[in-house]
């Protein structure tokens, strides 16, 4: 099975053999959704043996699951809420990522908690995080990171010089883990096409296929070629996250789940910025707030408040940005400025709805529903408990079958590039040598394509050229962006600046200072004339320009407005907005 998964490809003859044979034949399930749950349930289905398919409206994680903290984690903040199940179940989680499921992809990452009050606060929070280290344990297997440890003041500033003397008194040091969460994403997608699904981005489900009451399958349309197809299926999952409502109205009515959005904005800063080698976790007067290790930059991050605009391109407006700023400032010796900041990104997440006005206290457990035969529904949750979502998901697709589906095996299934990913860890001195890249750029695609790096290399191979760094982005090769292309699904440029890669949040340009190279690039593989590759600039230059207009305004509907000034990419038969 290692060698089928290591040529699961997502490239644009996949996606056309995909939509055919979807076309051609009942499946058993299809999934409208390409974010980690839909990726999640596509996956349990095609591994308990059903016949699989897998619908996204724009690229695959494009909605929340690329603009979230980016961090495997059981939520300190539902301990306090005293939500010990949810937490134990998180952190069960996060240690089968770690050591199992995904270890090229999903690492260790520590924090540093400041405390400010002297006397309670130091056995308040060393009583919860001892709690949070218990339980992380589960049958067959460790944590999967290091315990809590007391640091007085001195000590911590050692590790976090960044701190303000004053700001604090001691702290405590935690671990938890983080994802590059787009990645993650699509790596689940290739390993459940490995195992037989069919799986198409840039396809909107248009309406849904009925036999009286019962769903029977969904109406496509291809938003690339512009055909519609009719593709039947026993059952069909919503897992469409805040866009779980719109579905549901589609088929009639809002029915048995409500799903609120909630907006968290994050800045993305330069690592010399903050001077620690550790990440750090702040209580607000609403949350918390993580300074994240991200390479070579820190992730600073997040907000926490209702949206009710548009979802496909959530706007962060410069009430957010200073909010942000504002907080973290609290505890650096030398603040941070807006000049600081390198990128900014907002994402929503799918709180379920309920008494409670504010979305900070609105539900992360999720809920499964059949409001219609034919029709599943998976919504709320978070991250972390993606698998947990899917799994109980693909059990209702189970009922609502005339036959007997095998329990769910994604506990015991790696993700595609993690066979064998610590034995080549191991050698990558040699596989530095062999390939003549520097070690350094070795464990860069170690931990980015794990045991699927000679894929990437053997494009090196062919054409050396790509071993070179994109000039304006040098943390990525000319290989990565090839690689986008023809084996992880990448349609458009922002599918490999925003998602494949994080060019778009990691540099001051934005990627603009790419964009041509990265265009000509991607115009063999996708078959791009002059054309197409000027069209693509041109609305990628547009998306970067609104986004920085939006980011200087004083609220969410001006931002919101200025945003949606930047049409969306175009496909490659012609211009068409795509506002989901």
């Amino acid at each position: 099975m290692t060698a089928r998964m290591g040529t699961a490809r997502l490239g644009p003859a996949e996606r056309a053999a995909a939509l055919t044979r979807m076309n051609a034949q009942e499946l058993d399930v299809v999934v409208i959704g390409g974010g980690v749950v839909g990726a999640g349930v596509a996956l349990d289905a095609a591994t308990r043996g059903l016949s699989t398919g897998l619908f996204e409206a724009r690229d695959f994680a494009s909605g929340t699951s690329s603009r979230s903290s980016k961090l495997i984690h059981g939520g300190l903040r539902y301990l306090e809420q005293l939500n010990f199940d949810l937490v134990r179940e998180a952190l069960q989680e996060r240690a089968l990522l770690l050591q199992r499921i995904a270890p090229h992809l999903v690492r260790p990452v520590p924090f540093l908690f400041p405390l400010t009050h002297l006397g309670w606060e130091r056995p308040y929070v060393g009583a919860g995080l001892m709690m949070y280290d218990s339980l992380g344990f589960s049958f067959g297997f460790t944590r999967g990171v290091p315990g809590h440890r007391h640091l007085s003041r001195g000590r911590a500033l050692r590790l976090a010089p960044a701190l303000r003397r004053t700001a604090f008194s001691g702290a405590v040091q935690y671990w938890d883990a983080q994802v590059d969460d787009a990645r993650y994403v699509m790596t689940m997608l290739r390993t459940a096409s490995a195992y037989g699904a069919h799986v198409a981005s840039r396809a909107r489900v248009v309406g849904f296929l009925r036999e009286g009451e019962r769903v029977t399958g969904v109406r496509v349309r291809d938003l690339e070629g512009g055909a519609e197809l009719d593709v039947r299926a026993r059952q069909v999952v919503n897992a469409t996250g805040v866009w779980t409502d719109d579905i549901q109205e589609m088929v009639g009515g809002r029915g048995q789940i409500h799903v609120r959005a909630s907006k968290g904005v994050h800045l993305v800063v330069p690592r010399d910025r903050i001077h620690a080698l550790t990440g750090i976790i702040l209580r607000t007067e609403k949350s918390v707030l993580f300074v994240i290790p991200w390479g070579r930059h820190w992730i600073i991050g997040t907000t926490d408040t209702r949206w009710d605009l548009d979802r496909a391109h959530p706007a962060a407006s410069r009430s957010d940005i200073d909010y942000v700023l504002e907080h973290v400032n609290e505890v650096l010796s030398v603040p941070l400025t807006r000049d600081d900041v390198e990128g900014v990104y907002a994402g929503l997440r799918p709180l379920l709805s309920g008494e409670s006005e504010e979305t900070s206290k609105l539900s992360r457990e999720h809920v499964v529903a059949h409001p219609v035969p034919g029709l599943v529904m998976v919504a709320g949750g978070k991250y972390t408990t993606y698998r947990v979502m899917a799994r109980d998901a693909v059990d209702a697709v189970a009922h609502g079958l005339d036959q007997r589906v095998p329990r769910s095996c994604t506990d015991r299934i790696p993700l595609a590039g993690a066979e064998g990913h610590q034995a080549l860890w191991n050698s990558r001195h040699r596989l530095a040598r062999l390939s003549g890249l520097h070690v350094a750029r070795i464990e860069h695609l170690l931990q980015r394509y794990g045991s699927l790096i000679d894929e990437v290399l053997a494009l090196i191979e062919e054409n050396p050229s790509l071993a070179l760094p994109l000039t304006g982005a040098d943390d990525y090769l000319r290989a990565e962006v090839v690689y986008a292309a023809t084996h992880e699904g990448a349609r458009h440029l922002n599918d490999v600046l925003a998602r494949r890669t994080h060019i778009s949040i990691e540099t001051f340009h934005r990627g603009l200072g790419v964009v041509e190279e990265v265009a000509e690039l991607l115009a063999g593989p996708l078959e791009w004339d002059a054309e197409q590759i000027k069209r693509e600039m041109e609305y990628y230059t547009k998306r970067v320009e609104a986004e920085r207009l939006s980011q200087e305004q004083d609220t969410d509907h001006e931002a919101d407005a200025i945003r949606l000034g930047a049409p969306e990419i175009v496909p490659v038969d012609g211009p068409e907005t795509d506002h989901m």
